[in-house]
């Protein structure tokens, strides 16, 4: 049973989120300010960790940035800013995710299973190699899965483990087109229902990190009506 830590100053987040991952058969453990969450943390590290961002005492920020001196715990951030430089800046910090409030606590849950899935993969080093895990190169491009390492052009890129998935989907098969319903299966459970519009926001948003490295990229090419395609250069 993987051990959540949830660390938000909304108590009714931390109640409602709580009886969503307990219902997923997780033990959840939970902190209303960053200072609490620490001490703890850094005596019995859980699974992975759920903190919001703005928080008294001590913001998600500065709990990560602490908790990163000896640990490498999974952390998501939860953030109610429109602007996207928190977001940047946590995973360039080493939060592996984000979600903006509101959330759906389904897609929480999914991100949640999809980054304890990869941290099995990385933690059990003595498995049979998944040829899907191995890193590879695509022109400009660089991608390590069990690492979550994206480099384009010597530059490295921080994605969410959403936009790694569905870079990795399209940069596997250069050429090839992706339908946006395919590139759903990629990024979330069967279970979960997204619409076109998710896929295009993600895809925008992963343009958009591209290009702060190169103003220039244009290497995840539109086809209007059918979906996306890598062109390797």
């Amino acid at each position: 049973m993987a051990t959540i830590v949830l660390v938000d100053d909304d108590r009714n987040i931390l109640t409602s989120v709580s009886i969503a991952l307990e219902a997923e058969g997780f033990e959840v453990v939970t902190f209303t300010d960053g200072v609490s969450a620490l001490s703890s943390l850094l005596n019995d590290e859980p699974d992975l960790g759920v903190f919001d961002i703005k928080m008294p005492r001590m913001d998600g920020m500065e709990l990560l940035r602490r908790l990163r001196q000896t640990s490498e715990m999974p952390v998501i951030f939860l953030t109610s800013k429109d602007d996207e430089i928190d977001e940047v800046l946590g995973l360039r910090m080493g939060a592996d995710d984000y979600m903006r409030k509101p959330f759906s606590q389904r897609l929480l849950i999914e991100r949640i299973k999809a980054i304890l899935r990869r941290k099995e993969v990385v933690d059990v080093t003595d498995a049979e190699p998944n040829p899907e895990d191995a890193a590879f190169t695509r022109g400009s491009l660089q991608m390590d899965p069990l690492r979550h390492k994206v480099v384009w052009k010597g530059n490295d890129v921080s994605l969410t483990v959403t936009e790694f998935l569905l870079l990795q989907a399209l940069a596997n098969r250069p050429g090839v087109v992706k339908s946006r319903d395919q590139l759903m299966d990629v990024a979330y459970d069967d279970q979960v229902y997204v619409d076109d519009r998710t896929i295009d926001s993600h895809i925008k948003r992963l343009r958009k990190k591209l290009r702060k490295n190169d103003e220039e990229f244009s290497s995840i090419e539109t086809l209007y009506g059918v979906g996306y395609r890598f062109i390797e250069a």
